[in-house]
């Protein structure tokens, strides 16, 4: 039976506030679509593809509204019926020990989102991707993906979440082992991920030598970036965005490169491409992220550490007496606006540093206009929205709007 108190309505309140605070972001960010294209993307934009881009904004944010409407409407129901309740009474009937039972509590929970939400991401990667000419994944690749995530999930993720249920169900001071143990992961995954785990998802082969490949590694020795590989990735075989990233630590960075990037520019955009994410390490980016995510996942922690057991929050859900794993959930639906905030924060930053990124690139390669015009063709490859509203802008960007990167870049060419 749930408990209406404080807890219930606190999270109520989140869950909806923070459902209608996006939609009311995505009807804004509809309503800002121009017809007329910026002057500026004539030369990478014709009419008809500049249509298509709006429609492709149109379509996309309708469809997650469905998606996030779906999503809304399943957890209430799931909550107000005390689901969570059953759940909690069906696992722990099994038997099992307390970190085995919020294993298998989490497990049922993450395969019944996923064969839910599975039709949403058949649609969009078999419809809506496809019909706007970016879908390249076959079924085979699609379900391998979905197995693949399934069992890394299973491999990484289950292990990490039995020590946290066993630490806050046995250790005093859990929240600071937590943290130490989350922190310690999140490492090491930053570590094996370019070697263990993309590998299990994408084909990296050396960039061939030629033009851009010295071109690359000039830069690179010019800006004292300790680049260890150079690879192209197989990013056609999902998709016909593009994308460029840089991995590693200390004096072992590697660049990859998707390979339908290397295909749709030139050699002086590519090296402007690369010298942004070049710029990134130099104005120290990654570690400030890194550190501002550690000090965030102690917060976390630690609020986590006063809330787990309470009784009036797991009575909210309808879970008498509180268990350790029920309380997990239930903390993160009460953390639920602190995460907004916080997620908002972080875009700002993230915003201000692709600026600085930008600029970066700008004066190490003294060309701006191919950082400008590599920026252009990756906005009309993936049919960016050109226009978005400021405040949709505030709430989801991570990047700031290509049209403000563009007037911000010094030294571009008018």
């Amino acid at each position: 039976m749930l408990d209406y108190n404080v807890f219930f309505w606190i999270i109520l309140a989140a869950v909806v506030g923070i459902f209608l605070l996006d939609l009311f972001s995505e009807i804004l960010n509809l309503k800002a679509l121009r017809p007329e294209l910026p002057p500026d993307f004539a030369d990478v934009f014709d009419a008809e593809k500049y249509a298509k881009s709006q429609e492709y904004t149109r379509v996309t944010t309708r469809f997650g509204i469905l998606e996030s409407t779906f999503g809304l409407a399943l957890f209430l129901g799931f909550w107000l019926a005390g689901g969570f309740a059953w759940l909690d009474g069906v696992v722990s009937a099994w038997g099992h020990g307390e970190v085995v039972t919020g294993l298998l509590f989490f497990g049922v929970l993450y395969l019944a989102n996923d064969l839910l939400t599975l039709p949403f991401d058949l649609y969009d990667t078999f419809k809506i991707e496809a019909r706007f000419g970016f879908n390249k994944t076959t079924p085979a690749t699609f379900f391998g993906d979905k197995i693949k995530g399934l069992a890394l999930a299973a491999l990484l993720g289950g292990p990490v979440l039995a020590l946290l249920l066993w630490l806050f169900g046995a250790v005093e001071n859990a929240w600071l082992w937590g943290w130490a143990a989350v922190t310690a992961f999140s490492l090491l995954m930053a570590y094996l991920a370019p070697a263990v785990i993309l590998p299990l998802f994408n084909k990296f082969e050396p960039l061939d030598d030629g033009e851009l490949k010295d071109e690359i590694n000039a830069m690179a020795a010019k800006c004292e970036f300790p680049l260890t590989e150079l690879s192209v990735m197989d990013g056609s075989k999902r998709s016909s965005k593009s994308n460029a990233f840089f991995t590693g630590f200390g004096k072992n960075k590697k660049i990859a490169l998707y390979d339908t990037l290397v295909a749709n520019h030139s050699t002086p955009e590519l090296v402007a491409v690369l010298a942004h994410e070049i710029g990134h390490f130099k104005k120290r980016h990654i570690v400030q992220m890194m550190a501002l995510g550690i000090l965030q996942t102690g917060v976390l922690f630690f609020l986590l550490g006063t809330f787990i057991g309470s009784s009036p929050l797991s009575a909210a859900f309808g879970v008498q007496p509180p268990q350790t794993h029920c309380s997990f959930l239930f903390f993160a639906m009460l953390f639920k606006p602190v995460s907004k905030v916080l997620s908002v924060l972080m875009s700002i930053l993230s915003r201000k540093n692709e600026f600085e990124a930008d600029a970066y690139a700008a004066e190490v390669t003294g060309d701006p206009g191919a950082l400008a015009a590599a920026l252009k063709k990756l906005s009309a490859d993936n049919l960016a929205n050109l226009t978005p509203h400021p405040f949709y802008v505030f709430m989801h960007h991570s990047h700031p709007p290509m049209r403000e990167r563009l007037e911000a870049l010094p030294g571009r060419p008018a």
